[in-house]
């Protein structure tokens, strides 16, 4: 298989997931300030032109976080990527999509891509401050379901994953954790593969 990723981006929720299963794989940097993922090369792989992508070897692209993590936790359940009563499951993919659709998706793209909303120069701090907002008030949210916890759904899954890059970004720009989302990340950067993937991808753990 083919990884296509960007060092301390959500690609490495996916990454850390392939580390823990133990699969092999050929890893491809993407070099988005460069504009690598704009490239016709990339762009015949995923027409997105986003990250992650993850080449299967029958030539089958995924090519956003969801479906990735997905596939890995059905085509690998020894590794119990997703819990297996019903309701842990539901648990799982809610809090998946709510770290990638809202946290990534609504607030840290506007601290990253202002640009992406902002009409006028002068609207650039006002929508990366409007991210931080909506990073801090779903953190809480979170942080209320983890009440008791060490991982999302029970054992650690997918979810965590995807919690983990998010929780990752709010530390690298200055925000402040809740408590259990704190003792979250804390405990998933004491995971081998956790800290396999934070040192490749030029991180101190």
């Amino acid at each position: 298989m083919k990884f296509y990723m960007t060092p301390g981006s959500c690609s490495t929720g996916i990454h850390i997931l392939l580390e823990e299963i133990g699969l092999v794989f050929e890893a491809y940097i993407v070099n988005l300030v460069k504009g690598d993922h704009l490239k016709p090369d990339y762009l015949a792989i995923n027409p997105n032109g986003t990250i992650p992508t993850l080449l299967r070897d029958d030539g089958i692209a995924l090519t956003d976080f969801h479906s990735i993590a997905l596939w890995l936790a059905e085509t690998y359940p020894r590794r119990k990527l997703l819990p297996e009563s019903a309701d842990a499951r539901e648990a799982a993919l809610a809090a998946m999509h709510f770290c990638v659709q809202h946290i990534h998706g609504e607030g840290f793209r506007r601290v990253f891509t202002p640009e992406r909303y902002a009409g006028r120069q002068a609207d650039v701090e006002a929508i990366k401050s409007e991210g931080r907002e909506i990073v801090a008030s779903a953190l809480i949210a979170i942080d209320t379901e983890l009440a008791g916890k060490d991982y999302v759904a029970g054992g650690f899954s997918i979810a965590d994953a995807a919690l983990f890059y998010v929780e990752f970004w709010a530390d690298k720009t200055g925000m402040t954790l809740p408590r259990n989302c704190q003792a979250h990340y804390a405990l998933m950067k004491t995971r081998p593969a956790v800290r396999q993937v934070l040192a490749e991808e030029g991180y101190r753990s």
